[in-house]
């Protein structure tokens, strides 16, 4: 029952460290894949569970990357591009 309570902690705190979906510029392109423009100091992980909820939502259950790329932009310094699976 300890080991149960300490996964979920340490959960919650992962959770609790990632930058909010919100802050997040996700947008599919013409192609298909999906786009996900991250904000200053977020993680690779944390734009693709932003680009994983969009795929979700045309029923595909997961995303590969395809490429990431610097940007001038000082609000969304990383654009990542995902493909839906």
């Amino acid at each position: 029952m300890t080991r149960h309570y300490a996964l979920i902690t340490i959960a919650l705190l992962l959770v609790a460290c990632s930058t909010p979906q919100s802050e997040f510029g996700v947008y599919q392109q013409s192609d298909g894949t999906i786009g996900v423009h991250a904000p200053k100091n977020s993680k690779e992980t944390d734009a693709q569970e932003a680009a994983l909820m969009e795929c979700k939502k045309q029923g595909k259950r997961t995303v590969t990357i395809l490429e990431s790329r610097k940007t001038v932009n000082d609000r969304f310094p990383l654009t990542y591009i995902y493909l839906c699976r």
